[in-house]
């Protein structure tokens, strides 16, 4: 083993004997924590003590069946494999495991990581939805992402397709400085790529600096069942849960229930009522989710986590800038942080810690004359006799303002048809 990935501990090897006795069943492996105090003490008591219990049989086979020397050759892999770089260990017991989850019923006992870990304890918003999205869904996902990432949050997926990538995507879409904002939680072990399509998404994401995360052994393929699980996880690590598009039968309204859970808030963004892909997403309005439909709204409800309540209208101001008909953050402020706050290395740079609220970098701000014709530039193309009818100015002012737009890197043309980039 190097100097920087030493040999695991008694216990810490212990522990993930254990987790592997009960095939990271949470229930069993808390039970016997519970009775036994210690992974260690829990291996050294016999297949009678843990049937007591209520352990699953196949659990007690397991355990029953175990020896020294295929734990041994277990613990020495996972050892091995750490070494190499492949993935790295996070034990709930660690100052640096995610503060955040210890308040859910069921925390991780332990999380393989890759990537950079500080992320996981930094202010973190989730984003997620459909797998199969509308045009308009990716776009609103990826901005949203996109602002929230600028304002200093860290965006956290569940490496989806649809939502999910488009989440991801949007928080690394920074300069290189602040480059890094995303976390994604795996419904696989952390060597398993699914969808397999994301491999370059993984890819970015580690080098970057963001970070993926597992509670699952590597070689776990994705099932049915992790994915509930790893909603647990987004939802505890976030403050709070946005769902852009989603229907009703989807598990980003799983997602959505645990953050209600947790005493979190829940967002929504509202679509056309005949849009049968938003069905869950008007389904959380309905039953009590905030609606939003600007990530000023999401920055506003969520900053009394982050700054003292004397300061929340001076930090909103300085974030916002003076307006707030498009996604960018305009100016730097730096607010007290509140006592409960994530915790963060105030002497450390932008790219290795951010802290939410604290610093957001400058963007492009378009200037009040452009704002009546920038609130009707969307994402899908536009001819100018759509942008005249919008807008009601003469072709001239018309061509002349979106010029200026296009300098400024808001706009582009595309045969003879303009829109937001």
């Amino acid at each position: 083993m190097t100097a920087l990935e030493p040999a695991l501990t008694t216990e810490k090897a212990a522990i993930l004997l254990l987790w592997q006795r009960v095939n990271t069943s949470l229930s069993a492996f808390y039970k016997l924590i519970a009775h036994f105090e210690t992974a260690q003490q829990a291996l050294q008591a016999g297949r009678s003590q843990w049937q007591n219990l209520g352990i699953h049989k196949k659990h007690l086979d397991r355990h029953a069946q175990a020896s020294q020397e295929e734990d041994a050759q277990f613990i020495a892999q996972l050892e091995q494999r750490m070494a190499a770089g492949e993935f790295h260990l996070l034990f709930q017991q660690q100052a640096d495991y995610p503060q955040q989850l210890l308040g859910l019923f069921d925390p991780p006992p332990l999380l393989f990581y890759r990537g950079n870990k500080q992320r996981l304890n930094q202010a973190q918003i989730a984003i997620v939805g459909s797998r199969r999205p509308t045009q308009k869904a990716q776009r609103f996902s990826f901005d949203i992402a996109q602002y929230l990432a600028k304002s200093g949050f860290i965006i956290c997926s569940g490496l989806a397709q649809g939502v999910d990538a488009q989440a991801h995507l949007g928080a690394l879409s920074q300069p290189a400085e602040y480059a890094g904002r995303s976390v994604g939680v795996m419904g696989s072990g952390i060597d398993v790529c699914y969808p397999k399509q994301h491999q370059a998404l993984f890819d970015r994401m580690i080098a970057e600096g963001g970070c993926i995360v597992s509670e699952l052994f590597p070689g776990t393929p994705p099932h049915k069942h992790t994915f509930p699980r790893r909603n647990r996880i987004v939802a505890g690590l976030s403050l709070g849960t946005v769902v852009t598009e989603a229907a009703l039968q989807s598990g980003s309204l799983i997602t959505a229930r645990l953050t209600s859970e947790q005493g979190k808030q829940v967002f929504a963004l509202p679509s056309d009522i005949d849009n049968v892909n938003a069905q869950g997403g008007h389904h959380l309005i309905r039953e009590g989710a905030t609606l939003v439909y600007h990530p000023d709204q999401i920055v506003s409800d969520l900053c009394h986590q982050l700054v003292t309540p004397v300061q929340i209208s001076q930090a909103k101001d300085t974030i916002y800038g003076n307006s707030s008909d498009h996604f960018h953050a305009n100016a730097t402020s730096h607010p007290t942080k509140h006592p409960n706050a994530v915790s963060s290395d105030t002497t450390a740079t932008p790219k290795d810690n951010v802290n939410p609220i604290l610093k957001a970098q400058k963007s492009v701000t378009i200037s009040e004359h452009l704002q009546p014709l920038w609130v009707h530039i969307q994402f899908e193309p536009q001819d100018l006799d759509a942008l005249i009818n919008k807008t009601q100015l003469d072709t001239a002012t018309l061509l002349s303002q979106l010029m200026e737009l296009e300098l400024m890197g808001a706009v582009a043309e595309v045969g003879g048809r303009y829109q937001r980039v």
